[in-house]
């Protein structure tokens, strides 16, 4: 037998078309609602991440959204917008006004096609529904050529009436059908047979394209939008994060990265510029106010991280051991070692070299001795106990800046002021440097920048807690940017505020240590 391992040509790659809903369908997740201004900034993001449709939203449901959906068309000329209807004129009408100044658009109309859906939701027979698609269809096409149409809970729906409802659009002039898996209950092999069912039966099924839409309410959206792929499947409805209802809907990063992948397998690509994946991941988990489980592949925090000794040493020798993607591909940073009691000797000496820390052999090993035992005590070692360790073990101070005390004064009616006590490696003197906010954490920033002139862009600060009751401990992860590149830096305490400091610092002093900016003396600002 033989083998064919080729690669496939270019000429033979399927092009998979990225339809991104995280502006409507995502928006329908509780507490995940946008302003207008919001949605602008992320669709933005998502041209610049090179998704092929937007749909910015349910132009009838509110001005608001009509706003929205009606800024985004005219300022977006390179991108095809949607307008969402239901099969009601109103609807289109509001879709079709709203979408009227984009370069290129369609106009994307839904009705039920579950006996479950027409008997308790629309209360309507199946050849009521078959002729209202087919007028709505008609009327949509006078204004707009491009016609989506979806048949919502066709995972549910008897294949003869999907069959049915799909000739009707078709001959009424919709140009994609969509077929979606609305509550996430199909299994890919049953998916996949549906697409391939309706494609070959429907009268006309050859001349339009294909659409999915999954949800993840079993853990396969992405899964069956890969066996709808393979069943004939052109385009992907998909959300940044997976957001939407209930379990959300097939995730966009995971997609596009099993696509990449898996490329020579699926024998499909996209468009989808992955540099932008991890920024517009976190930029849609600010704006919803929706965190990122640790465990969430491709942008999780854990993604890319890895604590057991094991996989730490062979992750240093060659990062294809324990890893299938490259995350600063996807501008995700590199911090792939994690230190924690699962750690060895590799790692530490690794995390320390970032530092410009390169203890000897003795040293190390009572670097790690003592690593070993706070390991027991803080599940996970954050960098500012490493260096301190470090610093114990080889007697001399290693990072630039050292935050000796911390006070705030806070209030419901004042600005909050506060003070911070620094001192610098090299220096025998302790400065303190006094700062106000509108929070007490603004304050505290304000101060650590006039003591650490260098001191980069606060970006980001994750709050973890780590523990429960009155002594309950939380961990803080700060991210700062300077000139492109981003350091982070962690720290535990039962107070926030102290440990979101102390990140800060940790951060710089990586910044520094790592040679991406000059040290120059302090500021003279202190009292």
């Amino acid at each position: 037998m033989t083998i064919n391992n080729s690669q496939p040509t270019e000429a033979a790659m399927k092009r998979i078309q990225i339809f991104d809903t995280t502006l409507r369908d995502g928006e329908q997740s509780p507490g995940a609602s946008l302003d207008p201004e919001q949605k602008i900034v992320i669709a933005r993001q998502l041209a610049k991440l090179g998704v092929d449709v937007i749909e910015p939203g349910f132009a009838i449901s509110s001005p608001g959204d009509f706003a929205a959906v009606q800024q985004i068309s005219r300022e977006l000329q390179t991108v095809e917008i949607a307008g969402f209807a239901r099969a009601i004129k109103a609807d289109i009408d509001a879709a079709i006004k709203a979408t009227q100044d984009a370069a290129r658009r369609r106009l994307h109309i839904f009705i039920s096609s579950s006996d479950i859906h027409l008997d308790f939701q629309l209360k309507k027979s199946r050849d009521q529904v078959v002729q209202i698609a087919r007028d709505m269809v008609a009327y949509g096409k006078q204004f707009v050529p491009e016609i989506e149409f979806s048949a919502m809970d066709s995972s549910r729906a008897g294949r003869e009436f999907v069959i049915e409802l799909v000739e009707a659009v078709i001959a009424e002039g919709a140009t994609v059908i969509n077929l979606p898996d609305t509550l996430g209950y199909a299994m890919p092999e049953e998916y996949g047979e549906m697409f391939r069912t309706v494609r070959k039966h429907a009268r006309g099924g050859d001349s339009v394209r294909y659409s999915a839409h999954c949800h993840n309410d079993l853990g396969l959206a992405v899964a069956n939008s890969l066996a709808a792929i393979q069943a004939g499947a052109t385009q992907i409805e998909v959300t940044l994060n997976g957001v939407g209802e209930r379990a959300g809907n097939c995730s966009l990063e995971e997609l596009v990265m099993a696509i990449e992948t898996r490329k020579s397998f699926m024998q499909a690509e996209t468009g989808i510029v992955t540099s932008e994946i991890y920024e517009a991941s976190r930029m849609v988990s600010r704006a919803m106010n929706f965190p990122i489980a640790f465990n969430k592949p491709i942008v999780g925090r854990n993604a890319f991280q890895h604590e057991s000794g094991i996989h730490q040493d062979g992750l240093l020798k060659n990062r294809n051991t324990y890893e299938i993607m490259d995350p600063e591909a996807m501008g995700i940073p590199r911090s792939m070692i994690v230190l924690g009691k699962h750690s060895g000797r590799h790692a530490i000496k690794h995390r320390l070299a970032e530092y410009g820390i390169t203890p000897d052999d003795a040293q190390l090993l009572d670097v790690y001795t003592r690593f070993k035992e706070r390991a027991d005590e803080l599940k996970l070692v954050p960098d500012d106990v490493l260096i301190r360790l470090a610093s114990e073990s080889t007697q001399q101070q290693h990072d630039p800046y050292t935050l000796i005390d911390l006070q705030v004064l806070a209030g419901t009616q004042r600005s909050r002021i506060a003070s911070v006590t620094i001192k610098e490696r090299g220096s025998e003197d302790e400065k303190t440097y006094t700062g106000s906010g509108t929070g007490p954490l603004e304050a505290v920033i304000h101060c650590i920048q006039q003591a650490i002139p260098q001191a980069a862009e606060f970006e980001d600060l994750e709050l973890h807690s780590l523990s429960t009751g009155e002594d309950a401990r939380g961990e803080a992860v700060v991210s700062i940017l300077h000139e492109g590149r981003r350091f982070r830096g962690t720290a535990i305490h039962n107070d926030i505020i102290l440990a979101a400091a102390q990140a800060y610092v940790g951060a710089c002093n990586q910044m520094i240590l790592s040679g991406a900016a000059d040290q120059p003396a302090a500021d003279q600002d202190a009292v």
